[in-house]
């Protein structure tokens, strides 16, 4: 593959592909003049108040996505986002225009004529001519600038498709834009596009071992068993259906009981896997005791965090040695307030209250904290982490009673008792006097 410098070692090797078929046939003494090959905004090619010079000029004015390689390579990350599968290929057309220069009559028509015929003569770049203009023989480094000497390991004549040369007809109102949008003189001029340019990063990805084998080895024909048929339509695996807290709440408290539903969720060594890709959390917990193959219990582990965590569930099923891992569901886990309520608060003599509450899990670095009381929010004084106490000063601190909630991360600490009939508040009160 190619890397990111591939771009320009595309132009760099159409530009001396160019500038050699014009020395080989002549065309300097045909027309009686220099000829040179750019690569510059047309703009650029001639000076303010300046002479305009015998040249052709190559121009990258766009570059577009490859359809055909686009969604070639499996995803480059795993389902958490973490680990690097593969290394995709950034797969890409080049879009270039080529004008003739010349203030001589006919002169562009000259030169644009040639070019075409070069490229027309050269539809794909092969591997010998990119390394001979990339990298010439005898090396010339030295009278090279920094730029083009780098050009030389970009690893365009190693890619696994070569690089080919197709037309690009544009229309009179595209051609009008595209010299508009570059504000410069319109000269003679052929579009193509070079296609495919293939740039892959050398980012260090996580590797997978063989198969060994297909299944257990038949004891008579010596043969592996291979995919088996079943008449289910359930798959033979752990699956997780439903994740939630047993006494009702949309977010589970740290020693909080989770029941986890599905099917084939029974075996020996059953565990709940947390992971939390924002804190890099992967916390293992062992299930409550139970063999049931569509539910298990377990207890959130009070070391989580305040936020959102992916559920599985791993376990070796009957007849196998190996443990196996289900799909993963979502679970929020919830602040708790542990500062006991309902509770009283003085204001003093400036209407301000001071209120201090106890929280668990502990709260990390990065996560905002908050205190609802009522319909009105407070932030939590600054505060060093990790932390479980957080003080709170309201100014103009309303009398009365008020229900109060803590909120993480815009994740709120249960407020409602979902097990009465009907549900109803509990009595999480603070009196303000």
């Amino acid at each position: 593959m190619s890397s990111a410098l591939a771009i320009a070692g595309v132009t760099a090797v159409l530009r001396d592909l160019l500038n050699d078929g014009l020395i080989n046939h002549n065309v300097s003494g045909l027309l009686g003049s220099t000829v040179t090959v750019s690569a510059v905004p047309p703009d650029r090619v001639v000076p303010a108040n300046g002479t305009e010079s015998t040249q052709l000029n190559l121009f990258l004015h766009q570059v577009t996505f490859n359809t055909g390689w686009r969604n070639h390579a499996l995803p480059s990350r795993d389902g958490s986002g973490t680990q690097r599968l593969s290394n995709p290929p950034l797969a890409l057309d080049l879009h270039y225009l080529v004008s003739a220069y010349s203030a001589e009559e006919l002169g562009s028509e000259i030169l644009l004529g040639y070019a075409m015929q070069l490229l027309h003569e050269t539809p794909v770049l092969d591997r010998k001519a990119i390394t001979t203009a990339l990298n010439p023989s005898p090396p010339v480094e030295t009278t090279l600038p920094p730029a083009l000497r780098a050009l030389a390991e970009c690893g365009l004549a190693d890619q696994v498709e070569q690089i080919k040369l197709v037309p690009d007809p544009l229309s009179t109102e595209e051609m009008s834009k595209l010299w508009t949008a570059v504000q410069s003189h319109y000269r003679p001029t052929a579009a193509y596009v070079a296609t495919v340019v293939l740039i892959e990063s050398s980012k260090p990805t996580k590797p997978t071992l063989p198969v060994l084998t297909r299944g257990p080895v038949d004891p008579v024909t010596k043969l592996e068993r291979g995919v088996v048929v079943q008449t289910d339509l359930l798959p033979p695996f752990p699956t997780i259906q439903t994740v939630q807290a047993i006494d009702g709440q949309p977010v589970a408290a740290v020693g909080a009981t989770v029941e986890l539903t599905g099917h084939h969720l029974n075996g020996t060594n059953r565990t709940v896997v947390f992971s939390n890709a924002r804190f890099d959390i992967v916390f293992e917990v062992a299930a409550l005791a139970g063999d049931s193959a569509s539910q298990l219990q377990v207890i959130v582990p009070p070391s989580l965090a305040v936020g959102f965590y992916q559920v599985a569930v791993r376990v070796v099923r009957p007849t196998e040695t190996e443990s196996r891992v289900s799909n993963q569901l979502g679970l929020v886990v919830g602040p708790f307030i542990t500062t006991a309520l309902p509770r009283t608060v003085p204001r003093d003599g400036s209407g301000r209250a001071t209120i201090t509450l106890g929280c668990a899990p502990d709260v990390r670095a990065g996560q905002s904290v908050s205190l609802l009381l009522g319909s009105r929010e407070v932030l939590a004084e600054p505060w060093s982490s990790p932390a479980n106490s957080f003080t709170f000063i309201l100014e103009q601190a309303p009398v009365g009673d008020h229900l109060a909630r803590l909120r993480v991360d815009g994740i709120d600490s249960p407020l409602i008792d979902r097990a009465a009939e009907p549900p109803v508040f509990f009595n999480y009160r603070m009196t303000i006097t």
